[in-house]
């Protein structure tokens, strides 16, 4: 049995929320998993701290929530200064590399880095770098395979973005899917160990 953890961190009004929610309903509505999903908000709703904590399983989650990790997707500097320290000993940690210094490097840690703000503006709406990020972490982690998180994302943005929520998560997924094929580099939570191979 597979079980995987994912906190998905930044600041509100990054859309750290929907990221995760779009990754389990992918997980557990299109591709047939269990999945849980536990949100943490700062006081006020934009600017401040908040994170996703997200269980995907192929059986029952007996307690959903999470303490240490699998994998960690920072947004901020905040957010990595927060909860890096909570990653699994030979986790995954994917940070937005233009938003986010870091200043040593943990031994075992795999870590990936992508533009995803800069995309989201190349894209001309900087809302979408969550997209991108979960177009990032599809390709590296396989919580979910591409066509379902394609479908979760096209059931859970407003009406009219779906358009434009979609080509930012083929930025990340290619972004993502250029890293892998770099020599010496696997994901270590890849798609055909815990999709079965499905894409």
């Amino acid at each position: 049995m597979v079980s995987l953890g994912i906190r998905i961190a930044g600041f509100g009004g990054q859309g750290v929320i929907l990221a995760g929610m779009v990754i389990g309903k992918a997980a557990s509505i299109h591709d047939g998993r269990f999945a849980t999903l536990t949100q943490s908000f700062g006081p006020e709703a934009r600017g401040s701290a908040c994170s996703a904590q997200l269980i995907v399983s192929d059986e029952p989650i007996l307690y959903p929530y999470l303490t240490q990790p699998d994998i960690l997707v920072v947004m901020s500097q905040e957010a990595h200064t927060r909860f890096g320290s909570d990653l699994k000993p030979g986790g995954m940690l994917l940070y937005e590399q233009d938003l986010i210094h870091l200043d040593n490097t943990t031994q075992g840690i795999r870590q990936y880095g992508i533009p995803a703000t800069r995309f989201a503006e190349e894209l001309g709406r900087k809302l979408v770098l969550n997209m991108v990020m979960v177009g990032f972490v599809t390709a590296l982690a396989g919580l979910a395979t591409p066509q379902a998180v394609r479908k979760a994302i096209a059931d859970s943005v407003p009406k009219g973005t779906e358009k434009l929520n979609l080509a930012a998560f083929e930025k990340g997924l290619e972004f993502g899917q250029s890293l892998l094929s770099a020599p010496n580099v696997e994901s270590g939570f890849s798609q055909a160990a815990f999709c079965g191979g499905r894409v």
